[in-house]
C-alpha cells in the first residue's frame, strides 16, 4: 500500500513537473500577469481619480464660500462676536462642522463649536496662521471612511488683514460613495480576471493540444515508426509545421525503405561472388584427384568472382563518397581529352567483345567539374554500351557545344532498353536483363554513379532509344563563363 502511495505521489510530481514546464503554463502564467497588472490598474487609477475630482470639488467650494465670508466681513472696521454672527446668520453657511473666525492675533471671535451649532473640530493652527499673512490655504485628505476638508481664507480690510475666516468640513458620504465604488469595481474586475484566468486556460488547452500531439508524433518517429503521420487541423502555424513533420516522415520513410533495398541488394550482390568463392574452393579441397586443367579452371573461375567482387566493392564505396556530399573544387576539364583517355582503357573491352568504337569529338569542350567524376561517368556509359552490344555492332560518342550547354552522347547498336525500364534504370541494382548482366559482369551500379556524378556538377542526363537499335544516353552540362574557366 505504502509502494503505491509513493508511486501514485511520483506520478503526480512528474505529471506538475511536465505541466510547469510546459507551453500551457506559460500561456496561463503570462495571462495571470497581465491580469493581476490589470485588477491593479483598474483598481488604482479610477478611485485615485475619482478621489482627486473631490478633492478639486472641495477645494473650489470651500476657498469660494470662505472667500464669500471673508469679503462680507471685510466691510466691518472691527470684528465683533455679535456682528459676526449676524453676518453669518444672513449669509445662511451651513454642512460645515465648524466655523471659525479669528482677530489678526488668531484668537476667536467666533466658533461655531462653541455656539453649540456643531460638533467641533480642532483646527489647523498652522493654516490659520498662514491665512493671517495673507495666503488662501486648503487641506484635504482622505481616511477612516472620511473626507476630512479644511480651508482658510483671510479677513481684509482697508489693504490690512484684520483676521481669517476657517471652514472644516467632515464628509462621509463622498467617501460612502467612493467606498461602494471601489468595492464594485474591485468585485467586477476579480470576475472579469477569473473568467478571463479560465478562458485563457481552455483556449490554451486546445492551440497546445496539437502541440502535444505533435510531440506525441516526434517521439512515436524518433522510436522508429517512420509510417506514423500528424494529423493536421486547422491552418495555423502548427498546422504548417505538422505538414512539414509529415512531408520530412514520408521523406525518411522513403530513405529507411531505400536503406533496406539498398542492404537487401548489397548483401545479395556480395553474397552471389562469395558464394560461388566458397563453392569453387570447397570442389577444389574436397576433390582428391583433380587434374590439373580442371583446377585451373576453378582457379580462374576463382579468380573472376574475386574481380567482380572487387568492382562490386569500388563501386559501393564510390556511391558512399557521392551520398556524402562531400564538398569538390571544381576545376575546368576537357571533355574531349577525358573521354580519349576512357576509351583507350576500354579498347580491349570493345575489341574483345568485336564491338567497334566511333568518336565524334568536338574542341574547346570544357566543363567546370572534377577530372574523376567525368572519367566515371565516359567510362561506365562507354563500358555499358560495350558490354550490352552485338558482335559486330559499335558504339558512338560525341562531344559538342552551343552557346549555353556542353553534351556527352553516347550511342550503340546494342540490346536497347525497354521503355518502361527506362525511368528505373539510374536506380541502385537495378538490372533489365538479370541474366544477361551477370553474365556480363555488371553490378546494377553503373548508371547510378553516373546519374549521382552528372548532378553533382548541376547537369542532366537522358536515356532513350538508338535509331535502328540500341541506346542513346544524352548528358547534359552547363557551359562555364570565361571567368569561371580562366581560360
Amino acid at each position: 500500500m505504502q509502494e503505491d502511495r509513493k508511486e501514485k505521489l511520483h506520478l503526480w510530481k512528474v505529471r506538475i513537473l511536465k505541466f510547469v514546464r510546459g507551453v500551457q503554463f506559460k500561456f496561463v502564467s503570462v495571462m495571470a500577469v497581465i491580469m493581476l497588472i490589470f485588477f491593479m490598474l483598474i483598481n488604482i487609477l479610477p478611485l485615485t481619480t475619482s478621489r482627486d475630482l473631490i478633492f478639486s470639488e472641495k477645494e473650489t467650494s470651500m476657498t469660494n464660500q470662505a472667500s464669500t465670508i471673508s469679503s462680507s466681513l471685510s466691510t466691518l472696521s472691527t470684528l465683533s462676536r455679535d456682528r459676526v454672527s449676524e453676518i453669518l446668520n444672513l449669509l445662511d453657511v451651513s454642512g460645515y462642522d465648524r466655523i471659525l473666525v479669528t482677530d489678526s492675533y488668531g484668537i476667536s471671535i467666533y466658533d461655531t463649536a462653541q455656539e453649540g451649532n456643531t460638533v467641533g473640530t480642532e483646527p489647523d493652527i498652522g493654516e490659520i496662521e498662514t491665512a493671517l499673512t495673507g495666503k488662501t490655504v486648503f487641506s484635504s485628505t482622505f481616511a477612516d471612511s472620511a473626507f476630512s476638508s479644511a480651508a482658510a481664507v483671510p479677513i481684509v480690510h482697508s489693504g490690512a488683514t484684520q483676521g481669517a475666516v476657517y471652514l472644516h468640513e467632515y464628509d462621509t458620504d463622498h467617501a460612502s460613495l467612493l467606498l461602494r465604488l471601489q468595492t464594485q469595481i474591485r468585485m467586477a474586475s476579480l470576475f472579469i480576471c477569473i473568467a478571463a484566468v479560465l478562458i485563457d486556460v481552455l483556449l490554451s488547452s486546445v492551440l497546445t493540444r496539437n502541440i502535444r500531439n505533435l510531440t506525441t508524433s516526434v517521439q512515436t518517429v524518433a522510436e522508429g515508426d517512420y509510417s506514423h503521420r500528424f494529423k493536421v487541423t486547422g491552418h495555423d502555424e502548427v498546422a504548417i509545421l505538422g505538414q512539414e513533420f509529415n512531408d520530412l516522415t514520408q521523406r525518411l520513410e522513403e530513405t529507411e525503405r531505400q536503406r533496406r533495398q539498398f542492404v537487401s541488394d548489397a548483401s545479395h550482390e556480395l553474397k552471389t561472388p562469395l558464394a560461388s568463392i566458397r563453392l569453387l574452393s570447397d570442389s577444389i579441397v574436397q576433390a582428391d584427384n583433380m587434374d590439373e586443367d580442371t583446377m585451373r579452371d576453378f582457379a580462374q573461375d576463382i579468380g573472376n568472382e574475386a574481380q567482380r567482387l572487387q568492382k562490386i566493392t569500388e563501386k559501393l564505396l564510390d556511391l558512399s563518397k557521392l551520398d556524402d556530399n562531400i564538398i569538390v573544387e571544381e576545376e575546368p576539364v576537357d571533355l574531349k581529352q577525358v573521354s580519349l583517355d576512357a576509351l583507350r582503357m576500354l579498347r580491349p573491352l570493345a575489341d574483345k567483345q568485336k564491338v567497334l568504337l566511333k568518336t565524334n569529338l568536338d574542341d574547346g569542350c570544357v566543363i567546370m567539374a572534377t577530372v574523376d567524376d567525368v572519367y566515371h561517368i565516359v567510362f561506365n556509359l562507354v563500358e555499358n554500351a560495350i558490354k550490352y552490344n552485338v558482335p559486330g555492332g559499335s558504339v558512338t560518342l560525341r562531344v559538342r557545344q552551343n552557346e549555353k550547354s556542353v553534351e556527352f552522347i553516347s550511342e550503340d547498336t546494342g540490346i536497347g532498353i525497354p521503355e518502361e525500364d527506362r525511368i528505373n534504370i539510374f536506380a541502385r541494382f537495378y538490372r533489365v536483363d538479370k541474366a544477361r548482366s551477370r553474365e556480363a559482369g555488371g553490378s546494377g551500379l553503373g548508371l547510378s554513379i553516373v546519374h549521382d556524378c552528372v548532378e553533382r556538377h548541376c547537369g542532366t542526363i537522358t536515356v532513350g532509344a538508338n535509331k535502328p537499335q540500341g541506346s542513346r544516353f544524352t548528358v547534359t552540362f552547363p557551359r562555364p563563363t570565361e571567368e569561371q574557366t580562366g581560360l
